[in-house]
């Protein structure tokens, strides 16, 4: 194989407003298994977290970010979780903690999570929330909260919009391997 040059990945700032669910927040309460029949981010946005609160998903607004408690996307390893929060707007989630497979399929999907108890903690309804993925820098009205930056291969993964955007685009360039 060719050797493929290395590009510095640069991911966007993610500007929106908070919205609060708690914790505990399983797959089934993000999108209930009756609108599963589709992987359709657009079908499945309107019934993002319908099991949390029935028309939760109107309020919603492209760029908004979801602040949750402990154990965030537990439950089924169905990847319509994602899908449905990308559906409704959400850019990114930040939680005290994630489900294992949660956490994988939101970066296989491109959707960046971040573990930042006291942002989740501190953050409410309506704040304003600024996001460096990049760097896992939280600005939540005024105040800076850090999470753990990603390693170099998932902000690549991420910029690419997903695992398989990713893996596609690699293999055009003539490499699989990962460039860090």
């Amino acid at each position: 194989m060719s050797a493929v040059e290395e590009v510095p990945v640069t991911l966007p700032t993610i500007r929106g407003r908070v919205h609060r669910v708690g914790d505990h927040v399983n797959t089934d309460l993000i999108i209930p298994g009756k609108y599963c029949l589709t992987t359709s981010r657009e079908r499945l946005g309107p019934h993002c977290l319908e099991g949390w609160e029935p028309g939760f998903a109107r309020r919603v607004r492209p760029g908004d970010v979801l602040v949750a408690g402990e154990n965030f996307g537990g439950g089924s390893s169905r990847e319509h979780a994602v899908l449905a929060l990308q559906g409704a707007g959400f850019h990114a989630v930040i939680a005290a903690g994630f489900a294992r497979i949660f956490f994988r399929n939101a970066i296989n999907l491109g959707l960046p999570v971040l573990v930042c108890p006291d942002a989740a903690a501190q953050a409410a309804d309506g704040d304003l929330v600024e996001i460096d993925v990049g760097q896992g820098r939280i600005l939540l009205d005024g105040r800076v909260f850090r999470a753990e930056p990603y390693p170099p291969f998932l902000q690549e993964i991420l910029a690419h919009g997903g695992l398989m955007p990713y893996v596609v685009a690699r293999t055009r360039a003539g490499s699989s391997r990962p460039t860090s």
